[in-house]
C-alpha cells in the first residue's frame, strides 16, 4: 500500500516537475507545411521552424515543392498550411475558398545569374525583361524551373512581356526544383532565373554569377495561408492559425529578420 502511494506521488511530482519546465505532457499535434524549396533550399526553415516548434509544443512536417504544387496540396487537403510566393495564384485559391485566411509574411528578389563569361552580354543590365531578349536571341543555355513554381510562374511573365516564345535547343524545362537548377545551370554554363536566397548557397557550388538585378520586376513576395478547415475536416486547423499567427507577429518577423546567409539578410519582413 505505502510502495503504491509513494510511487503515486513520485508521478504526480514528475508532472509538476515537467509542467514546471514548459514541457507539455501531450504534444500538440503535427502541423503540415507546404511550401516552396526556396524557403526550404535557403537554410530559412531550419532556422525559424524549431522556434516556432518550440511555442507550438508539436512538430512541423514540410512540403518543400513549387508554389503550383503547395497550393494543390492545399486544395486537397494534404496541407494544413502554406507558405508560397505567387501572388496571383494564391489570390485566386483564396477566391475559390481553399483558404480561410492569407496575410503577407516577407519579399526577397529574383536575380539572373549566369556563367562568369557571360556569352549573351546581360552583366549589369537593370531591365530584366530586355536581359531575357538577349539570352533568348544569343542561344546561350537557359535552364527553366518548368514546374509551375513561383519562381517559373514569373519566368513565364518575363517571357511573355519578352514577346518570346521559350522553347527550343537553347531552353532546358527541367522541372525540378531551385538547387537542382542552379546546379544543372552551373554544368551547362548556362543562365537561369532564381531567388536571391536559394543561390547564396549555391553559389560556390556552381561558379554563377549574379548578372541581372534591381529592377522593380524583380521585387518576390511570400505570403502564408492557412488551409480552409471547412473544405476538410481533418486539418490542423489549431496549428494552422497557430503558424499564421507566429510568423506574422514581432517573433517570427524577427527570426526572419536574423536569418543571414554569410552575415547578408536574406528576407525582409513584410507583416502588418
Amino acid at each position: 500500500m505505502k510502495a503504491r502511494f509513494f510511487c503515486a506521488a513520485r508521478t504526480c511530482l514528475a508532472l509538476v516537475l515537467l509542467g514546471c519546465a514548459g514541457i507539455n505532457a501531450a504534444a500538440a499535434p503535427d502541423l503540415r507545411l507546404a511550401t516552396t524549396t526556396s524557403t526550404e533550399n535557403s537554410g530559412l526553415l531550419k532556422v525559424i521552424l524549431p522556434l516556432f516548434e518550440t511555442s507550438y509544443g508539436g512538430k512541423v512536417r514540410v512540403i518543400a515543392v513549387g508554389t503550383g504544387a503547395a497550393l494543390k496540396l492545399g486544395e486537397n487537403g494534404d496541407a494544413d498550411v502554406l507558405l508560397v510566393h505567387a501572388r496571383a495564384l494564391e489570390d485566386k485559391f483564396m477566391a475559390a475558398g481553399f483558404g480561410s485566411v492569407r496575410k503577407d509574411v516577407m519579399y526577397n528578389d529574383f536575380i539572373i545569374v549566369g556563367p562568369a563569361k557571360d556569352p549573351a552580354g546581360v552583366r549589369g543590365m537593370k531591365d530584366v525583361i530586355a536581359a531575357m531578349r538577349k539570352i533568348s536571341a544569343s542561344g546561350a543555355k537557359f535552364v527553366s524551373r518548368g514546374d509551375e513554381s513561383g519562381t517559373h510562374v514569373m519566368e513565364k511573365d518575363y517571357w511573355k512581356s519578352a514577346g518570346v516564345e521559350a522553347k527550343g535547343p537553347w531552353y532546358v524545362s527541367a522541372g525540378q526544383g531551385m538547387g537542382q537548377i542552379l546546379t544543372m545551370a552551373g554544368q551547362l554554363e548556362g543562365y537561369t532565373l532564381t531567388d536571391r536566397a536559394t543561390y547564396a548557397p549555391y553559389k560556390d557550388k556552381t561558379g554563377l554569377e549574379t548578372l541581372v538585378e534591381g529592377d522593380p520586376k524583380m521585387f518576390n513576395p511570400y505570403g502564408v495561408i492557412a488551409v480552409n478547415p471547412a473544405r476538410h475536416q481533418k486539418l490542423n486547423a489549431e496549428g494552422a492559425t497557430a503558424f499564421v499567427n507566429w510568423i506574422t507577429s514581432p517573433a517570427g518577423q524577427k527570426a526572419i529578420v536574423d536569418f543571414k546567409i554569410n552575415g547578408v539578410q536574406m528576407f525582409f519582413p513584410t507583416a502588418k
